[in-house]
């Protein structure tokens, strides 16, 4: 009999396992992740009546990959766009309520009796709420059109960049063993620093990377080469003294502002499933029963914490921030449970090996409660309202409306926002480009050259050299760039504004520039030299290369810009709203293709007049048109922002977004399908007429996207090209083997 490695074995168990408890719970319509945590608890050490695990250490290694990969994921879905569209309301209320859990956590542990590592991973566990399960519960209670399911939504990406930060500040304050403000804030700033770095370096170079390889990328090539630059990262954040995780969040962010980012994410589903379900099942091995027993007292203690603290936390911040009672309480009570990030952050501890044993099947039994108790919160908010509307007195609640209102209004010093926004990113961005360079020379460059030369003064006199050869345009723009020339000139020729804070914005970034340059030379030269060097520098960069700095500056941000602003951002779940203090707000809805009111037009529709709903603007591809015309038609997959209150938009929700209805046995051949034009099917250079798709498919093109756009009902001259997406309506079958069909065929 063949030697079979016990891999093998236990992946086969873990899987089978996996599969059953999943089909069970999809049955149940529970989350499919508390059917791979009892699978694992199932197959673990710790439960006897089914077959066992052979190899623990494997099955962690493979779960140590499932972190990167769902890291990797999350980064894909984060966007650091999306982190600038969330807006103050969530920003305040997410950093509130993550604040006040863990203080919370870490008091909740201390009165519980346990030691500080435990308190303080349990103020890290309960602060950051399950994406997953609050999605699934909007979708099943109709809910993600609402105008608090958008502040929820971008209350999660706050918790999310938070969590991975949890993840790194967790892991120093591990290594250390010790909870020191100074070192903390050390270690925020190089965290910071990082991330500002390689999200520009990356925004700057990889979405050029990609439309240069685009003519050679296939699906194939196209997940190759995203898993290498994501383990490339990996190995870069690991050596540089940060977690896997963080390394593959940050390359997950960058590759989202790419134009491939949806193929991507599209190609990473797969082997996230995979090794999303492998972590999550060695989640439930690490279960003791009998430990959880045990600590039953301090579950049920740390579940009414997690259950009551999120929401009072997170309705006073949403409130703080600006949102009406209502939505400010659907949203606490619908964020009141533990997910995923929280096993990642215990099991962080247990793998660092600085938490107690007890901690982790604690925080896991923590979540499965709280994930069953999350739909019947959210049925629960708005009853909640109204009994304390009720019994609110009649002048607390004109304050509590009032205040609402009021602080949504737009301030009258717009200007001076705009003006100290941009002041600051100029201010950042530039130094975090100033910085990197001077760390590189002096930490690499520097040494290599004395090394070569063997003359220590030439050395360092080359190395500043090159490292003002490349940071002399970050030097310009960080003293001399102008923010908001319209902003800025409006107050500056105000009589009546003071003057003094602009003055000192510019003296304060040229004596950054100063000490940018003295932090270089002093590394190199005595302090002196160091000193007059960097202000003659200074002098030389700012009045003899100024017009060639600002021009070669001037390109890297428009090449930067450019590629940002590639792919345009998808907002899926709706976006902040400035009406709030009514009900009327802002969602997005996608056209089904098996919505009723495809190829007619607004007019035909009356949409406003049935429904009291008004349509801002269609996203078609590319091309957004902004208040659309009344003879404006409907077509599949054209997102909408729509207005409305939360009734209007659920009773319009059917009309766009139609559930599935079953078929008939005989209709289920006939299918909207999309082929891509590949060296597969050889389509390339041939006419719709001329191609042969209507014979092989019986059925008919109607669609091409090319390069973004879209061709509706193209004509049967049309040639196609490369990588163009053809929309078929034929014979299911048929068209499976027109996309299979190998060259020649």
């Amino acid at each position: 009999m063949a030697h079979l490695p016990v891999l093998i074995k236990d992946l086969a168990l873990i899987l089978g396992a996996a599969a059953i408890t999943t089909l069970l719970f999809k049955r149940l319509k529970q989350p499919l992740v508390l059917g791979y945590i009892i699978a694992g608890l199932l197959v673990g050490p710790n439960f006897n009546f089914f077959p066992t695990i052979g190899d623990l250490d494997n099955i962690k290694i493979w779960a140590e990959i499932g972190v990167v990969v769902l890291l990797f994921n999350l980064g894909l879905e984060f966007s650091f766009k999306k982190l600038m569209r969330v807006g103050g309301s969530a920003s305040i209320a997410g950093i509130f309520e993550i604040t006040g859990m863990f203080l919370l956590g870490y008091t909740t542990g201390s009165i519980l009796g346990w030691s500080t590592m435990n308190c303080i991973f349990l103020g890290g566990i309960i602060s950051i709420s399950s994406t997953t399960i609050i999605i699934r519960a909007f979708e099943e209670q109709g809910l993600k059109s609402t105008s608090f399911a958008s502040m929820v939504m971008g209350m999660l990406v706050i918790e999310d960049i938070v969590a991975v930060l949890l993840m790194v500040l967790l892991s120093t304050v591990a290594v250390s063993q010790q909870f020191s403000g100074l070192d903390l804030m050390i270690e925020v700033v190089k965290l910071v620093f990082f991330l500002s770095l390689w999200f520009l370096f990356g925004i700057l170079v990889i979405p050029s990377f990609f439309r240069w390889v685009n003519r050679w990328l296939n699906n194939e090539t196209l997940l190759i080469i995203s898993l290498g630059m994501c383990l490339g990262m990996v190995i870069l954040a690991t050596y540089v003294g940060f977690s896997a995780a963080l390394g593959a969040f940050i390359m997950g962010s960058v590759l989202a502002e790419t134009t491939q980012a949806e193929d991507i994410e599209h190609q990473m589903q797969p082997v996230k499933n995979l090794f999303g379900a492998v972590f999550f099942v060695s989640v439930g091995m690490l279960i003791d029963p009998k430990l959880l027993w045990e600590y039953r007292i301090p579950v049920l203690i740390i579940t009414l914490a997690v259950i009551f603290g999120k929401t009072i936390n997170i309705t006073i911040g949403s409130f703080i921030s600006g949102q009406p009672l209502k939505q400010s309480l659907q949203a606490g009570m619908s964020m009141s449970q533990i997910g995923e990030f929280s096993f990642i952050i215990a099991t962080l501890g247990v793998s660092l090996g600085v938490t107690s044993d007890f901690l982790y099947p604690i925080a896991v039994g923590v979540s499965v409660i709280t994930t069953f108790s999350t739909p019947f919160m959210i049925k629960a908010a708005v009853p909640l309202y109204k009994w304390i509307d009720q019994t609110l007195p009649p002048r607390w609640r004109n304050r509590l409306n009032r205040y609402s209102s009021g602080a949504q209004q737009i301030p009258a010093d717009a200007d001076w926002k705009m003006v100290f926004r941009t002041y600051f990113n100029i201010i950042v961005l530039n130094s975090v480009i100033i910085l990197a360079a001077i760390f590189l020379a002096v930490k690499f460059v520097d040494p290599w050259l004395v090394n070569m030369l063997e003359q220590t003064i030439t050395a360092h006199i080359l190395t500043v050299l090159l490292t003002l050869l490349v940071a002399s345009p970050f030097i310009w723009a960080l003293t001399i760039k102008k923010p908001q020339r319209g902003a800025y000139t409006s107050l500056w020729l105000n009589e009546q504004v003071n003057h003094g804070p602009l003055v000192m914005v510019e003296v304060l970034r040229n004596l950054l520039a100063v000490f940018y340059l003295f932090l270089l030379l002093s590394q190199l030269f005595s302090g002196l030299i160091a000193l007059i060097g960097a202000i003659l520098v200074l002098a030389v960069v700012l009045f003899i290369f100024s017009k060639r700095l600002q021009s070669f500056y001037a390109r890297i941000e428009r090449r930067f810009m450019t590629n940002l602003n590639h792919r345009e951002m998808v907002a899926n779940t709706g976006a902040t709203s400035t009406l709030s203090p009514w009900d009327a707000h802002l969602a997005y809805f996608t056209i089904s293709p098996e919505a009723a009111c495809l190829g007619k037009d607004l007019e035909t529709l009356a949409w406003r007049e049935r429904y009291g709903i008004n349509i801002a603007s269609i996203e078609r591809g590319k091309k957004t048109i902004m208040a659309p015309q009344r003879t404006e038609k409907i077509y599949p997959y054209d997102k909408l922002a729509v207005i409305g209150t939360d009734q209007q938009l659920q009773l319009f929700r059917p009309i766009v977004e139609p559930e599935s209805l079953p078929q008939l046995e005989e209709e289920e051949e006939i299918r909207l399908m999309k082929i891509r034009v590949d060296e597969h099917n050889l389509l390339k250079g041939k006419t719709i007429r001329n191609s042969g798709i209507r014979e092989k498919t019986n059925g008919l093109v109607v669609g091409i996207e090319r390069a973004g756009n879209r061709i509706l009902n193209p004509d049967s001259q049309t040639v196609f090209e490369w990588d163009d997406i053809i929309w078929i309506v034929g014979e299911r079958e048929k068209i499976m083997e027109l996309i299979q069909a190998e060259p020649g065929s």
